[in-house]
């Protein structure tokens, strides 16, 4: 079995990206937008709808501009209904497509577009802005959990956070499986890479192999973020014939079994 320190190594290095940075949404200095882009994430991800479709929905809904709360509640409900479906998220666009106008809406009527609103109105208390993420029409206890976990990285008074999905995966690896033990392990820094990529091990049914060591194939992230390099060292690693030769996309795609 992998001793425990190694877990989290192994888990960063695999799965180190939260749902946030995967769709470039920067909460550091994005703004009421960043924050709005958000919510629509988390509320496109607490579907019952794999993550990946989630994930690829909410890019779609952004790249075709409806960014921030105005721009969501001025698209027509048949534009978000296309967006959506070019994202592929297609089982609950029709209803999405309503929720997402009415959540534009209310956040408008409300904070002014602006979730750093919401919070001043919850006192910056994380359980009363639970309870007002919820109020967001397809924003339940699953969004809530979502939003409060990715924004933790600028909402302090959030720390640490992680939700049932976080403390369930990292109870199955043998980690420490309260928001303050994992904090614990990472020092001063918040928790939301861990927390996403605790989820996203579950989701991809990496824990059983993780707890007792096993070699797994590279993940998305990992051929993703490499280098050519580190790319080149894991082709070695599993004697990928004619690697010398691979540009670095190349490699990539061979090595998730494109080529």
């Amino acid at each position: 079995m992998a001793r425990r320190e190694d877990l989290f190594v192994v888990l960063l290095r695999r799965h180190g990206q939260t749902f946030a940075a995967e769709l470039g949404i920067d909460l550091e200095g994005g703004g009421a937008d960043a924050r709005f882009q958000l919510c629509v994430a988390a509320l496109l991800i607490s579907a019952r709808i794999s993550t990946r479709i989630a994930v690829a929905a909410a890019r779609s809904l952004f790249d075709a501009g409806f960014t921030s709360a105005r721009r969501m509640r001025d698209a027509s409900w048949q534009q978000r209904v296309d967006a959506l479906g070019a994202g592929g998220y297609v089982r609950y666009d029709e209803s999405t497509a309503t929720y997402l106008g009415d959540t534009a809406e209310l956040l408008l009527e409300r904070y002014d577009g602006d979730l750093e609103a919401l919070r001043e109105a919850a006192g910056r208390e994380p359980a009363r802005e639970y309870e007002l993420l919820q109020e967001c029409k397809g924003i339940g206890t699953v969004g809530a959990n979502v939003f409060l976990r990715e924004v933790q990285t600028v909402w302090h008074e959030v720390r640490p956070f992680a939700d049932e999905a976080v403390t369930r995966a990292s109870e199955a690896l043998g980690l420490p499986h309260t928001a303050r033990g994992l904090a614990g392990r990472l020092g001063d820094d918040d928790l939301s890479v861990l927390a996403a990529a605790l989820v996203r091990a579950d989701l991809a049914d990496e824990l059983g192999a993780l707890k007792a060591g096993q070699e797994l194939p590279p993940s998305a992230f990992q051929l993703a973020s490499a280098t050519k390099a580190e790319l080149l060292q894991l082709a070695r690693e599993r004697d990928l014939q004619g690697r010398s030769a691979m540009s670095r996309d190349e490699l990539a795609d061979a090595l998730r079994g494109g080529g």
